[in-house]
């Protein structure tokens, strides 16, 4: 849920309107909404009138707040009183990168502190980008007796340790779920502690830790846990690992291998392929560490089912790709290298027809020598063949304006189109002209655009194209682009259904941050970095809308005048508390 939907929650039932009364029987309410699945229908829903906004308040049992300091859980606890479910989300997203000071914040403790005394009925966390150390882990492990799911994606501050608490007092664990996170992996000791007589586990992923496991316990647990469908494994699980692993989980879903690079006997390889074979359930496929293409035929018996193919950490070459997708006639989700080159694209137009999402990463961005990649070819070879594309992530070198309006125009579908061309500022290579045609095309033809991240040479016209066009649009990320202000005025001006806006590196200014007065507060968040947004600005800013929390950070050294970094975002809980003294609220 949204602060401004919360508080619009909050409000309407003193309203004249809310307070009409429901023809319905509460009971047959509760039951109605609790078929709402979408958090954003569910709080529509609770502003119609006071019986609705009650029957929502008490029929909710989950809740998703997008910026952990846009409300506080207090007030969660107050407006909702039977959450079971929680995801939370902390720093931005610019902290990937990082751009965001370390020790920043988004720290959960406080939040379970909460939880515990008000939802000691609580059963799954999700978060995203917070900060957890081992000590919120144990209090978490041991204040709910009935939690079963924990997810952690992009979090950081714990350590193994952490997890071995988890595993030792969560005893109706379903889901542990570690993706992408900064932790302190002291060994893979962890997985023994898990009792011998714990049995509901379905989701495990610790693919991204680096240390050996203890694999003789994880075979124990693979083995117990019959209803096992998500199984994830790091780069340390060998091929005769897994292979002894599958024997023992032939219902698996979803399949993280490790390493695919050991050398393999003959009878090792048949007993491979005799195993993933026996996966008939199998709809996912990820890992493929270090992988071989004289063992890529093992995995082609369980690609007739897949709909997911996650190769981003496999460097394969465009014939071993090929050669693979040409037994995945159902695949919908696909995540590659830039190591296919436009070939290995190539092969993906012409064998996934059903294909709705690629994402292709660079396998080292910051090789300079254009030895492999991807260019505007493979991109085009990919919309002819995959119509229903909706989804797309491309890093590459170079693009032209030519080539994105015939993508689009094979794929007018596009939900989320991210362009990334690397070399900031990059022009079309053929014509030399800003990429502003190339954008235009986009939001002129994608009309269900949700999602946009723009890059290259791009002057105020793009800005312009996207204001006017784009009236769907919820997220936008600018980096390295523009000419003034009015790009920035643009788009504040025309995307009626804007929530994020991440920018930088861009010449927008005083005037360019001022121009979203009346829109900040119905968005989730407005982070800009190296613009050329003043302290005043922000005062300006902070004055003018008391309701935003307006935060600078500032670098060592840098210019007491000039904003380093802003992030603006609405909040009915206030200025924080615990932002660090590098972090300035105004």
């Amino acid at each position: 849920m949204e602060p401004s939907e919360l508080k619009r929650s909050k409000d309407s039932p003193n309203s004249d309107e809310s307070t009409r009364r429901s023809s319905f029987p509460d009971e047959v309410l509760e039951r109605v909404l609790s078929l709402l699945k979408s958090h954003r229908d569910r709080s529509s829903v609770s502003l119609v009138c006071k019986d609705w906004y009650n029957a929502e308040r008490w029929s909710r049992t989950h809740v998703f707040i997008g910026n952990c300091y846009s409300v506080s859980p207090e007030i969660v606890a107050r407006r909702f009183p039977k959450i079971r479910s929680v995801t939370l989300k902390g720093k931005p997203r610019f902290s990937d990168f990082n751009l965001v000071p370390e020790n920043w914040g988004a720290d959960i403790h406080a939040w379970l502190v909460v939880f515990a005394a008000k939802y000691p009925f609580l059963e799954e966390l999700r978060l995203k980008r917070m900060a957890i150390s081992d000590e919120s882990l144990e209090f978490l492990a041991v204040s709910f007796p009935n939690f079963k799911a924990l997810s952690l994606l992009s979090c950081d501050g714990f350590s193994t340790n952490g997890l071995a608490a988890i595993a030792t007092h969560c005893k109706n664990l379903t889901e542990l779920d570690i993706q992408e996170n900064g932790i302190d992996d002291k060994g893979g000791s962890w997985l023994s502690c898990f009792p011998e007589s714990f049995t509901s586990l379905e989701v495990l992923n610790f693919a991204n830790l680096s240390s050996d496991i203890n694999f003789d316990a994880l075979e124990r647990l693979v083995g117990r846990c019959k209803s096992m469908r998500v199984l994830k494994l790091n780069r340390s699980v060998s091929l005769e690992q897994l292979q002894r692993l599958l024997v023992n989980a032939p219902q698996l879903a979803e399949l993280g291998t490790g390493s695919f690079s050991e050398e393999l006997t003959f009878r090792q390889y048949v007993e491979l392929e005799s195993a993933l074979s026996n996966c008939q359930n199998m709809h996912t496929l990820y890992g493929l560490w270090d992988a071989k293409g004289i063992y890529l035929p093992a995995l082609y018996p369980v690609c007739t089912h897949l709909t997911f193919l996650n190769l981003s950490y496999a460097a394969l070459r465009s014939d071993e790709l090929a050669k693979l997708l040409a037994h995945c006639p159902r695949l919908k989700r696909l995540w590659v290298l830039d190591t296919v080159e436009d070939k290995g694209l190539e092969a993906v137009g012409l064998n996934c027809p059903l294909l709705e999402e690629l994402r292709v990463f660079p396998a080292d961005p910051f090789d300079e020598e254009i030895i492999h990649g991807v260019t505007e070819a493979g991109f085009v070879a990919v919309s002819f063949g995959c119509p229903r594309l909706q989804y797309v992530l491309y890093f590459c070198r170079q693009m032209t304006n030519a080539a994105v309006a015939t993508i689009v125009q094979n794929c007018p579908d596009f939900t989320h189109f991210r362009l990334c061309i690397m070399n900031p500022g990059q022009p079309d290579y053929i014509t030399n002209e800003p990429m502003d045609e190339a954008f235009g095309a986009v939001v002129k033809t994608c009309t269900k655009l949700q999602r946009l991240s723009v890059s290259g040479r791009l002057t105020d016209l793009t800005f312009e194209y996207i204001g006017r066009y784009a009236k769907n649009l919820e997220t936008l990320s600018v980096a390295f682009a523009g000419s003034s202000d009015w790009g920035m005025q643009c788009v504040m001006g025309g995307c009626s259904k804007l929530r994020k806006l991440e920018i930088r590196d861009c010449p927008f200014g005083n005037a360019a941050l001022l121009s979203g007065l009346e829109k900040y507060e119905s968005m989730r968040s407005l982070w800009m970095s190296a613009c050329n947004v003043t302290m005043n600005g922000c005062r300006l800013l902070a004055r003018e809308m008391p309701r935003l929390n307006v935060e600078v950070m500032k670098e060592d050294g840098s210019d007491d005048s000039q904003a380093d970094k802003v992030y603006v975002y609405r909040s009915i809980a206030g200025p924080r508390r615990d932002a660090p003294p590098s972090v300035l609220t105004l």
